[in-house]
């Protein structure tokens, strides 16, 4: 696969987003991503790995007390329920939609166009659509092909397989999706889950609903998930957010509390440009997550090209996770831990007065200051009763 040089203009837009793009890059490969990898890798893949994937089947279920109870878990499948009917239409064709390949169109490309003369007032369209269908927040950016996995995953055989993308795609358009904000504090029970997977099940709908809104209006659109293209790089230059020590992208309006989905159009529309607002020089002083790893799989110091195993991309200057780690730990669980998303002192309630404020303390020179603050006032954490996992931990 070729893709762009990093050109001046791509140096700029790079810069402005944060991102540091060494001459040692390479396309990740998706075949090589924690999940996929524990179910091919034997290094990866043990009695617990495979004991969490069938917790999802309700085949599995420990019992752990308060938040890992039998109806922690059913709730948590629940959530899944639409991503995972979408995700399973078509497994026999080796398609795992929204996860191992994007989501196959289920509306034609209108045969006639719509006309767009103004790029950014259809921009403002597809975003005021975007929202009507229940997204929290959207963004737009160029198509940048560095950020597509080298292939896509045949599900059948755990081989790589050619992304079979139309051609002539020129825009992505990024919609963030907020987590439930008190299920996010018991992180990592297995009711937590439940935040997770209710997103995945509303990104599903959202996403496929604006790429079949922009298809009827006579353009290419590919409604992705966590398939298809690494989705943070685009978050960032879109203008949602910025990247972040926990691996996770902080907004201004939900912290690292969402998940993100895609749209791959060639729809006329003028992108967004990044935003950096400081939370870069915040978590260079703040290493709140990487305390909080239970197995420390996160890192301290500067972002660095360094990376513990190939579940991470060759070439990008960030802070990177051990994904081994995490993954190990999400297996023991038998459900996903999200301790850094609970943990991170941006994860607040930004509609309060004293919110707002700490923000503006956070993103500025008063950054210390502000980490001072989240030590004594954290984020709010929502008990379960009785449940161990739920402290402030």
């Amino acid at each position: 696969m070729s893709w762009p040089r990093n050109s001046p203009p791509q140096r700029e837009t790079d810069s402005a987003a944060g991102i540091d793009v060494t001459d040692a890059f390479e396309p990740f490969s998706q075949r090589n991503d924690v999940f996929t990898r524990a179910f091919w890798d034997d290094t990866v893949r043990t009695t617990q790995t495979d004991g969490f994937f069938a917790s999802y089947r309700m085949e599995a279920i420990p019992r752990r007390g308060d938040g890992f109870s039998q109806r922690d878990f059913a709730l948590r499948n629940a959530a899944w329920l639409i991503s995972d009917v979408i995700t399973d239409r078509r497994a026999a064709e080796g398609l795992r939609e929204g996860f191992q390949a994007p989501i196959q169109a289920d509306t034609p490309v209108a045969t006639e166009q719509v006309p767009v003369e103004d790029p950014g007032a259809m921009a403002n369209e597809v975003k005021r659509i975007a929202k009507f269908f229940g997204a929290d927040l959207c963004g737009i950016t160029d198509f940048d092909r560095r950020w597509l996995y080298s292939a896509r995953v045949d599900t059948r055989d755990l081989s790589e397989a050619p992304h079979d993308l139309p051609e002539g795609l020129t825009s992505v358009i990024v919609l963030g999706h907020e987590m439930e904000e008190d299920l996010v504090a018991t992180y990592p029970s297995a009711l937590a889950g439940a935040a997770t997977g209710r997103e995945y099940s509303h990104e599903a709908s959202i996403v496929m609903q604006v790429a079949a809104y922009i298809r009827n209006l006579g353009y290419e659109a590919v409604p992705s998930m966590n398939d298809t293209a690494l989705v943070i790089p685009y978050a960032v230059k879109a203008g949602l957010g910025e990247y972040a020590r926990n691996q996770m992208v902080i907004t201004p309006e939900f912290g690292p509390r969402l998940r993100f989905s895609k749209i791959f159009t060639n729809l006329p529309v003028a992108h967004d440009d990044p935003k950096p607002k400081g939370v870069r020089a915040f978590c260079d002083i703040c290493t709140k997550c990487a305390d909080a790893c239970p197995v420390k799989a996160l890192p301290y110091g500067p972002p660095s090209t360094e990376r513990a195993n190939i579940s991470a991309i060759k070439g990008v200057r960030k802070w990177t996770s051990d994904a081994e780690k995490c993954f190990g730990f999400w297996a023991k669980l038998s459900s996903d831990c999200a301790i850094c998303m609970r943990v991170c002192p941006f994860n607040r309630d930004f509609g309060t007065w004293y919110n707002k404020l700490w923000l503006k303390l956070a993103l500025s020179p008063f950054r210390k200051l502000a980490l001072r603050l989240s030590k004594t006032h954290g984020a709010r954490v929502q008990h379960v009763p009785g449940c161990v996992f739920a402290g402030n931990g």
